[in-house]
Formats: C-alpha cells, sequence, structure tokens
C-alpha cells in the first residue's frame, strides 16, 4: 500500500526522485500526508528545490553541505546519504565532509552548554571556562568563513542564541554577506521541514 500511495502522488515522487531516494518507505507522516492528497506535499516540493536549486549566495556544493549537516543533525540517515553523495559529485571531498560531521557534533555540545550560560545568567557559569577543545575551528578546511555559517545553520536549528549571535558576527568578519546567511538558515529550517514529513 505504501508504494501504491506514491505512485498515486506524481509531486511526492518527483521529489523523492529530486532528492535521488528512489527506495524510500514513507513514514507514518508521509503516508497521512499522501492519504489525505495534502496540498502541502506540493509546497514542500516547491520549497526544497528552492533552497536546494534557486540560490543566489551559495554555491551548489554549499547548499548541499549544509543540508548534509542538517541530516547529520537531526541523523537522518537516508538524507545523509543522499547529501553526501551529491555534495561528491559536487565537488565536496572526503574531508569537507568529515569536518561537516565534526562541526555538527561540536555545536550540538556548545549549543547546550552556552544555552544553559545564557539561560541561567549568573557569573558563576558565565565565567567559568567551558573547558570544550574546539580546535577545528583554528584551520578548517571548509574555510572559516563557510564552517562559521555551517556553524550557525545547525545552531539556529538546535536553538542558541548566543551561538547564533557570535558566528553571525564571525561570518560578517571574514567577509561574509547577511543574504548568504539568511539563504543558509532558510535551508537548514526547510531541510528540518523536509525530515519532519519522511523521518
Amino acid at each position: 500500500m505504501s508504494q501504491d500511495l506514491l505512485m498515486q502522488n506524481e509531486t511526492f515522487t518527483n521529489l523523492l526522485n529530486d532528492l535521488q531516494l528512489p527506495d524510500y518507505t514513507p513514514s507514518s507522516n508521509a503516508k497521512q500526508l499522501l492519504q489525505a492528497e495534502s496540498k502541502y506535499i506540493k509546497d514542500l516540493k516547491i520549497n526544497v528545490s528552492n533552497v536546494l536549486n534557486n540560490i543566489q549566495y551559495l554555491n551548489r556544493k554549499e547548499a548541499l553541505l549544509l543540508a548534509f549537516g542538517v541530516a547529520v543533525n537531526e541523523r537522518f540517515e537516508l538524507l545523509k546519504e543522499s547529501f553526501s553523495a551529491q555534495a561528491c559529485e559536487a565537488g565536496a571531498t572526503d574531508a569537507e565532509l568529515a569536518e561537516v560531521i565534526a562541526c555538527t557534533s561540536l555545536m550540538n555540545a556548545n549549543n547546550i552548554f552556552y544555552r544553559f550560560r545564557h539561560f541561567m545568567k549568573k557569573d558563576f557559569y558565565s565565567n567559568t571556562p567551558a573547558g570544550i577543545k574546539m580546535s577545528i575551528m583554528v584551520n578548517p578546511v571548509l574555510g572559516k568563513e563557510f564552517f562559521e555559517l555551517l556553524s550557525l545553520v545547525i545552531s539556529s536549528i538546535n536553538g542558541c542564541e548566543m551561538c547564533v549571535t557570535s558566528h553571525e558576527q564571525s561570518i560578517l568578519q571574514h567577509g561574509g554577506l547577511e543574504s548568504k546567511i539568511l539563504e543558509g538558515v532558510k535551508l537548514g529550517a526547510i531541510i528540518k521541514s523536509l525530515i519532519t514529513v519522511l523521518a
């Protein structure tokens, strides 16, 4: 029945083809949308296509690496495999993919720690050194500006205001544009919404 539902919805099938997910088995969320013939499927396809293909300030490789980082952050294996393969086709190296994973892991530590500091607003917590090793931030293979953009996108998904503010300032200091930041954050938001349906 799941495959029948997919066949009946051309828009959803096209979305899966665009994402290179031919063997996808619909989640309960996807099934609910398909069974109801939800108009949202069309919105989702357009949104995903826009952030991956109709980009102005990110290049194709950067967009796919950001999407890969979101899939890593959300622990969604199917999209991790798809986005990593597409990123490689766009010129990404094994070292760059590994650094996306490392950056996403580091942001998960930092987002929790610095969000706690922000919530508590106590001098002891704020003034005690974090003691979190962050050597990968010094000379990243992704380049400093893009590493900071990836850090900001993951931090925005994880909801750490201090990290988002800090990384936004760093991007601008390294010559990044607000337009590129906004495009990156929008991409992260749409890929997160995609995972909500597919996972």
